[in-house]
Formats: structure tokens, C-alpha cells, sequence
């Protein structure tokens, strides 16, 4: 190995390539079109660079008075203004058309995320006569289908961002945005929070999962459904004793609050804590115990009079939310 840093640098650049967050690994209509633009850009912007540095290399190579001074200007203008204009202008006209938003149809499927320190709240199918089905941290697409993203927040400006379906979008509290997007592929992806947003503005990632659309229409059935026949627990009562049903909601109990995430099928998240833990008995009884040790600023209350064996009991019956 001649040279040790190089391979070093090459080496980290291949670590920082992820396939579940990466705006090159593509699995939306939109994210394609936008690598597509980047590496036209990237082409068009090598050859403009290319062509000044092979006229400076002829330059100082060339005899003294080998060019006159009205070949010079010509040699500027030509190769240093109009035919970067040109290209620059090109590319101009072929990005635009991708600029314009996807069109919409009456019956897609429309998802509200709202931005929350430091988590996601989503609704399937919100609108003015209800909430629709609310989840949390986690979205799941039909693959193929055009489907309506309703972006806003509630405390501070969020940036949703899911590199490999579409570009980022500013979640402004007071104002609702619109992202329409498509995804290509079925697989499981990643979310973030594009923007300082507070403490745990790096701990607040979300799940992404493009769906086959039998699957999805399934899955969502099955969803609406949740909360039947669950069984009384020792979790649950402490769930209910110590007041967690002021915050969070759950399907097929009195529990219906909106202040913390919806917990309802908990026991399928893949995460815990907005993409930060695996959802292991463990973590759940100490983030329930101590939220800010994970997540620093978080508003959930700390727990500290629950002992390690209540903490697991909650985390028991969490887990079986399903």
C-alpha cells in the first residue's frame, strides 16, 4: 500500500454510505430525478472546469507572443462566457420541468407528519373529520401510489427530509406544506430532522416502509383495528396507576391523550425513542425511567420512584401492543 492516507479517506467515504439513508439509493420517483439532476449537474460543471484548466496548462506551455491579445479576448469570451452559459443554461432547461410538483388525484392516500421535540407524530387518511389513524415514528407507503405528505409542526421548525424518497421540506408551526411523493421499491428506509431544532435534534430519526400495496391496504386494516382483545396485566395497571394515559394514547382503552406518541402496536415498532434505541426490554424500562438520559431536553417526565422490576412490567405489556 503506496499511499496509506488515500486508502484511509477511501476507507471512511465507503463507511459513510448507508442503502436505508442515502439521497444516491434511491427508492422514490422524486429522489431519482433528483440524482439524476446532481450527476448532469456534477457532468456539466467537470466539463466547464476541465476546459479552463486545459486553457491555462496551453497557456503558460505557449511561447511568449504565440497569442495576441484579440485572440485572447475571443478565447474569453468564447470558452469563458457564452459556453458556460450555454451548458449552464441547458441544464437550466432540462431541470425545470422535474421542478414541478407531481400531480394528485381525489382518492390518494393523504398522511399528516407533524414535527414534535423530538419525535414524529403521523396520521393516515387525516382530514377535517378526524385524525384518521395515528401512529408514530414510523410511515409506511404503498409502493406504486401516489401518496400526499401534510407537513407541519408544533413547537419549532423541523426540516422532514427522507433522502432516498424525496428532497427536504421545511414543517413550519401555524402553516401546513405539501410534499407529493411515490415510492419504487418496498424496503425499510430512514427518516431525519434536517434542521436544529434543540437538544435532540440528531436523536429524532423515523422509520420509512415501502410496502407492497396488498400489504399496505393489510396492514392498515389491521391498524384500525388495534386494541381489541387485549388482556389486563400487571404493565397495564401501572401503565394506568402512574398516570401514562395522560399523554399517550392507545387504541381499545380510555387511554386517548395527544400530547405524547400514539402507542398503540408499540410491540411492532423497530426503534424506540424516535430511532435512537432498539426496542429492547431493557431500553424501554430505562427510557422509561429516565427519558433524558437518551434524549436530552425530552418533555416526557422522568420516572425515578418506578422500580427496575415496574419499568419492565410497563415495558412487558408495551411490547405486546400489537
Amino acid at each position: 500500500m503506496r499511499n496509506p492516507w488515500l486508502w484511509t479517506i477511501l476507507l471512511l467515504g465507503l463507511g459513510a454510505c448507508n442503502a436505508q439513508q442515502s439521497a444516491l439509493h434511491v427508492f422514490g420517483a422524486e429522489a431519482r430525478q433528483v440524482r439524476e439532476m446532481a450527476i448532469l449537474l456534477t457532468i456539466g460543471a467537470a466539463i466547464i472546469v476541465t476546459v479552463m484548466v486545459l486553457i491555462y496548462v496551453r497557456a503558460l506551455r505557449a511561447p511568449e507572443g504565440a497569442l495576441s491579445h484579440r485572440s485572447g479576448m475571443r478565447i474569453i469570451l468564447w470558452l469563458g462566457a457564452i459556453g458556460p452559459a450555454l451548458i449552464l443554461g441547458a441544464l437550466l432547461l432540462y431541470a425545470l420541468p422535474a421542478m414541478r410538483p407531481r400531480e394528485t388525484a381525489p382518492g390518494d392516500l393523504t398522511i399528516r407528519v407533524e414535527g414534535e421535540q423530538f419525535w414524529w407524530r403521523v396520521a393516515y387518511g387525516a382530514s377535517r373529520a378526524g385524525p384518521g389513524l395515528v401512529s408514530a415514528n414510523e410511515i409506511r407507503l404503498p409502493v406504486g401510489r401516489t401518496v400526499i405528505l401534510e407537513l407541519g409542526a408544533q413547537d419549532v421548525i423541523h426540516s422532514f427530509w427522507i433522502p432516498g424518497l424525496a428532497g427536504k421540506m421545511d414543517m413550519i408551526p401555524g402553516r401546513t406544506n405539501r410534499l407529493v411523493v411515490r415510492a419504487e421499491k418496498a424496503g425499510r428506509f430512514r427518516g431525519v430532522c434536517a434542521e436544529f431544532c434543540g437538544l435532540s435534534h440528531a436523536l429524532m430519526a423515523f422509520d420509512v416502509i415501502a410496502m407492497n400495496p396488498a400489504d399496505f391496504d393489510a396492514w392498515l386494516a389491521g391498524a384500525r383495528g388495534a386494541g381489541k382483545g387485549l388482556v389486563p396485566s400487571r404493565g397495564q395497571s401501572l401503565f394506568d396507576a402512574h398516570g401514562c394515559g395522560a399523554c399517550h394514547a392507545i387504541r381499545g382503552t380510555a387511554h386517548d391523550a395527544a400530547i405524547g406518541p400514539d402507542l398503540s402496536r408499540f410491540g411492532q415498532r423497530r426503534t424506540l425513542g424516535a430511532g435512537i434505541l432498539p426496542p429492547t426490554t431493557a431500553n424501554i424500562a430505562a427510557f422509561i425511567r429516565a427519558p433524558q438520559i437518551a434524549k436530552p431536553g425530552a418533555r416526557m417526565p422522568a420516572y425515578p420512584q418506578l422500580s427496575e422490576q415496574e419499568a419492565i412490567a410497563i415495558a412487558h405489556y408495551l411490547e405486546g401492543l400489537k
